[in-house]
């Protein structure tokens, strides 16, 4: 159970839990034998008083050595198991958490990242983990190692004396308890000093992604002002956490060290009483410069301990996330969809509302409607990148809620308003598509998708680096990649999601005609605004306020006189009439 919630408190793995109990066991290895070299120097110090009052002789200087020898060697040889235990383990199931992390992140639905901020899950990814690290490596094998070998100590010194072990000791527990009662307050200020910092990021990403708008709109000073706000703030608030944690961590410091002055104290008085002898109080000052040193580092990290269990609160929420799981499996018959009475609510609010249509193999459906009416959401559920809030969608009669998303994907290709590419070589980016594919397949699906005229411009043609997210192509030029990318995959469902939208009239009717011949006999689900794109798709369904209110074919439709679909035809022939 202490196991569990020690896991849950630090974000430990099984593996890392381990590497914490050997960290600390050879850390409390290592005080044990440091404070046996401090044994061996009381040793000395005893035979030597004893020959001056008693004029024995001195026992051989080689069996001190030896001892001094024995000491090295049992001292190096503990100090590179800890560092092995404390450092080397934890380094290396570093490496395991991110790739954990980045295993849940790639299996959870992407409806979790439309409810994150992208800069507040950075700066978990990055920050939280960079944090919880050396908080694994530097604090809790040196901490609880620290606990273990003071409380042998302690009893050893008890046994011997228990009224200097008590003038010795009794700040240890004092410290820590002052340290433990300012955990809330190093809570929130962390809690805050984190927000301050994602305000931070948020701000520099946002004037990076619309650092065009910002200059054709003369906005520089209004938004560096406002950034240089952000970052005063955050330096505000993280010099106010510096100090309160120095206070508390110098505090708990000095009340500690209060102990040296106890021990001297009582031990004066006992010599002077003929209670105890000079050598014992050589002994105990001797312990006290030892017991309090695994406490140093760790006074000085355990405000970081406090603030690190903030990360591990955050990580965790990712790890505790419902992943979008299901079987390893698909094999459908056919490959028609069904939505059967769908329900979609996104942060709390209903989308979609009881949605029921099919979308037949060989056939292409469109799904046409207002801005906000439902269109896009439908084809994100319809490939399972969100799951539906009630209701069921199928394909061959399989729920793909069944399914795992991953094996569910091998049967799509997808086409969104969204483009996105990477930083990469025309070729590549089109090629992810289909791994492995080969140059002269690249080439065809992009002759296909009309990519040609502008790739043979290029200076290395197909080769040619597209910046990050193609920033060296255009609107059309990104659309058209990315259509290609889907081409090449020839997968048996397809979704288009204004996959048009950024073409002119001549272009898009030739991809338009690249569509309709290598899509056939596929099941095509195409969302577009504008109607002369869907003129030829084999059924329309209309969607207005998250409801089907209208389907069937587009002359199915325009015979409606009151007709949403009519309406839109007839409202965007008109307007096209007019435009210049």
């Amino acid at each position: 159970m202490f196991g569990e919630k020690f896991k849950k408190t630090y974000a430990l793995t099984d593996q890392g839990l381990i590497n914490t109990k050997k960290g600390a066991l050879w850390t409390v290895v290592v005080n044990l034998i440091v404070m046996a070299g401090a044994g061996i120097l009381y040793l000395l110090m005893k035979n030597y008083m004893a020959v001056i009052i008693s004029n024995d002789a001195l026992p051989s200087a080689v069996l001190y050595i030896g001892l001094v020898l024995l000491f090295i060697v049992l001292s190096f040889l503990s100090h590179l198991e800890q560092y092995k235990a404390t450092y080397g383990l934890v380094y290396s199931e570093v490496k395991n958490v991110r790739i954990s992390l980045a295993e849940k992140l790639r299996k959870l639905p992407l409806g979790y990242f439309g409810k994150r901020d992208l800069a507040d899950l950075t700066e978990t990814i990055m920050g939280d983990v960079n944090r919880l690290e050396h908080v694994w490596s530097h604090c809790l094998g040196y901490l609880y190692g620290a606990y273990i070998s003071t409380a042998i100590i302690a009893i050893m010194l008890f046994i011997r004396d228990w009224r200097l072990a008590l003038a010795c000791l009794w700040g240890v527990p004092v410290a820590f308890i002052l340290l433990f009662g300012s955990r809330t307050i190093e809570k929130r200020n962390s809690e805050i000093s984190k927000d301050a910092a994602i305000e931070v990021s948020d701000g520099i990403q946002e004037a990076i992604e619309n650092v065009r708008e910002i200059k054709a709109t003369n906005q520089e000073e209004k938004y560096l002002d406002s950034l240089y706000k952000k970052i005063d703030e955050h330096e505000t608030i993280m010099k106010h956490g510096e100090l309160v944690t120095g206070l508390f961590v110098n505090g708990a410091s000095v009340i500690m060290r209060l102990g040296i002055a106890s021990t001297m104290f009582t031990a004066v008085n006992l010599i002077l009483k003929g209670q105890i002898d000079f050598m014992l109080l050589f002994m105990f000052m001797m312990v006290i410069t030892r017991v309090y040193a695994p406490f140093d580092q760790a006074l000085a990290l355990i405000a970081e301990m406090f603030i690190s269990q903030i990360s591990a609160k955050r990580l965790n929420e990712i790890y505790d996330t419902q992943a979008a799981n299901g079987s390893e499996t698909f094999e459908p018959d056919g490959h028609d969809i069904e939505f059967k009475n769908v329900s979609f609510s996104y942060n709390d609010e209903e989308v979609l509302h009881e949605v029921s249509f099919i979308a037949k193999e060989g056939e292409v459906t469109a799904l046409v409607g207002p801005s906000g009416s439902g269109k896009s959401t439908c084809a994100r559920l319809a490939a399972r990148l969100w799951d539906v809030s009630s209701g069921s969608i199928t394909v061959g009669g399989i729920d793909i809620k069944s399914v795992d998303p991953e094996v569910l994907l091998t049967d799509y290709s997808m086409v969104f308003q969204d483009v996105v590419l990477f930083d990469d070589t025309v070729r590549e980016n089109i090629r992810l598509g289909k791994h492995g594919a080969s140059d002269e397949e690249v080439y065809e699906a992009a002759k296909a998708a009309n990519c040609l005229e502008f790739i043979q411009k290029m200076p290395e043609g197909f080769d040619t680096m597209i910046g990050e997210n193609g920033a060296r192509l255009s609107g059309g030029e990104r659309q058209r990649i990315s259509i290609a990318r889907a081409l090449l995959k020839n997968a048996p469902i397809v979704l288009l999601d204004e996959a048009t939208a950024s073409l002119d009239v001549e272009n898009e009717t030739k991809v338009q005609s690249a569509l309709s011949r290598l899509l056939k006999g596929k099941t095509v689900l195409v969302i577009a605004h504008r109607m002369r794109t869907v003129e030829n798709a084999d059924k329309i369904i209309v969607l207005s306020e998250g409801k089907v209110a209208e389907q069937g074919s587009p002359k199915q439709l325009y015979t409606k006189e009151n007709g949403i679909y009519r309406h839109m035809y007839d409202l965007q022939l008109d307007s096209s009439k007019w435009s210049v």
